[in-house]
Formats: structure tokens, C-alpha cells, sequence
């Protein structure tokens, strides 16, 4: 294993805080992200079922040893009932060309299917071995806590939208007080906090890019970074992040950013749509 820095998880488990995000990458795209973060230093690759990319990614992690990468999937909405759980994961870990994932995430909360259904369904997996850890993704305190009060396997991870401009305090301080350790899924804001000025300044002081600020931001925060790319530049450039740190005026100065601005996790769904499936 490589020395990147890890998180403890609610099983003893240890997560890298960063992660090759692979969200709307497919094809040749997809596995040429992976392959070069594989070979640049991150043991960490996350997907989903709702990614499409799932076979490609598998075809990559076939050439490196499966032991020095901590692997996600996710399951869609619309397969949260318990019987569907089981097999999305199954699908998953199939076209994957893996036998286990390190971490399996309920990927959207469905309010049209009990939460206990799915959890019992996630619990299994884990008791079949088909999965080390479980966890929940966009997830607000609330949820997560109506999974708690049921749970016998506990919440590893919630992964949320979570960024410099969309910092979520309340909810980061619920996750470590329960133990869950939170994931920055579009850790950029997608693409809008480069553009920042508190951001950009504090780039320019230390010589960095906006984007290496914001994933340096969040891991001093003991959140897991999820950053996505396609440009075997960046995705090195995203890894350099483990001998520099910001000082208390970075933090002061990027904690200060009023602006509560979600890139996707906006407030109300399209139930309708294939995601969640939740017909009229």
C-alpha cells in the first residue's frame, strides 16, 4: 500500500481520504482516469451502479492487485427494497470482476421504501461477506439517524456534496459525533470554487491550485475527498496534497465563505424519473 493518509471507519477499517471520483466518466475516458490514478498513488476508487461505468473500471482494476484498493459502489434508489439491494450489489460486484467491495453506499435516499427493509438488506451483504463496510450518500442528519436507530452494522460513511462553498457544518458535526465518517463527493463544487476569490487567494499564497486548496480544506477537516477528472495532469496535481498544509488564517478565510450554494444536491427530486422510480 501506498502512504496516503486513511480515516478509521466505524469497523476498525481504514479508508484513504482520497478517492478516485469516476461520476459522468465512461468508456476509454473512464478507464484512462483510473489506471493513471492507480498509477499515480491513490488506493481508492469510487463508483456507483447509477455511474454506468462499473465494467470499465473492472477491466482496470484486473491489472493491480485487488488487496491495495479500497473500492465503492453504490446502490440506485429505485433498487432499495430488499430483494433488489441484494442483487445490485451482486450486479455490481459482477461486472466489477471483483468478490467483495471494501464499501457499499444506499446512494440517494427513496421515502417510498422503508429504510429498515433496505438496512436489513445491506446488514446481509455484509454478513454473506459480499461487502466489508455499508454506508449511506446524501444523507441528511435526520435520515441518517432513522438509520441509526435501527442499525446493528453501523453507518460507516455518508458522502455528501461537500466544498468550501457549501460547507454544511451542522451536518460534518452530527457525522463525527456519531462516529460516520463523511466523504466530499463534488469536493469543487463542480468547478465553481476555483473561480472563488477567498479561494483563488489562498491558492495564491501557498503557491497551489483552487483545487488542491479545496481537497487540502476538506482533509484538514477529516473529510474523504472524492475528486473527478479526466486530465492525467490534474488527477497528479490532486494527489499532491501531503507535505503542505493550510494555517489557521486559510481556515478562518475559507470557513467565512457565506455563500450556501449546492452544485446538485438542491432540495426537491424528479421522483418519476429512473433514478428513484417512484411512479404518480
Amino acid at each position: 500500500m501506498s502512504t496516503v493518509p486513511s480515516r478509521r471507519l466505524a469497523s476498525g477499517d481504514q479508508i484513504p481520504v482520497i478517492g478516485a471520483g469516476t461520476w459522468d466518466l465512461a468508456g476509454e475516458t473512464v478507464k484512462e482516469s483510473v489506471r493513471c490514478a492507480l498509477d499515480t498513488g491513490y488506493t481508492h476508487v469510487d463508483t456507483a451502479e447509477g455511474y454506468e461505468n462499473e465494467t470499465e473500471i473492472g477491466e482496470v482494476l484486473a491489472e493491480y492487485d485487488r488487496d491495495e484498493v479500497f473500492l465503492t459502489s453504490k446502490v440506485l434508489p429505485k433498487h432499495l427494497n430488499y430483494g433488489s439491494v441484494l442483487e445490485s450489489c451482486r450486479d455490481s460486484i459482477r461486472r466489477l470482476g471483483v468478490e467483495y467491495l471494501d464499501l457499499y453506499l444506499i446512494h440517494w435516499p427513496n421515502p417510498a421504501i422503508s429504510v429498515r427493509e433496505t438496512w436489513n438488506a445491506m446488514e446481509r451483504l455484509v454478513e454473506e461477506g459480499y461487502v466489508e463496510n455499508i454506508g449511506v450518500s446524501n444523507f441528511s442528519a435526520y435520515q441518517l439517524s432513522a438509520v441509526q436507530h435501527i442499525a446493528d452494522v453501523p453507518v460507516a460513511v455518508n458522502q455528501i456534496e461537500y466544498n468550501p462553498l457549501y460547507a454544511r457544518s451542522e451536518l460534518l458535526e452530527y457525522c463525527r459525533d456519531t462516529d460516520v465518517v463523511v466523504e466530499a463527493a463534488a469536493p469543487f463544487g463542480r468547478g465553481k470554487a476555483f473561480d472563488h476569490r477567498t479561494v483563488r487567494d489562498v491558492a495564491e499564497k501557498h503557491d497551489r491550485s483552487p483545487a488542491q486548496v479545496a481537497l487540502r480544506w476538506a482533509i484538514e477537516k477529516d473529510v474523504v475527498v472524492l475528486p473527478k477528472s479526466s486530465s492525467p495532469d490534474h488527477i497528479r496535481s490532486n494527489f499532491d496534497l501531503f507535505d503542505w498544509e493550510l494555517d489557521a488564517t486559510d481556515h478562518e478565510k475559507l470557513d467565512g465563505i457565506e455563500e450556501s450554494d449546492p452544485a446538485y444536491d438542491s432540495g426537491a427530486r424528479d421522483w418519476t424519473r429512473d433514478t428513484y422510480g417512484i411512479p404518480k
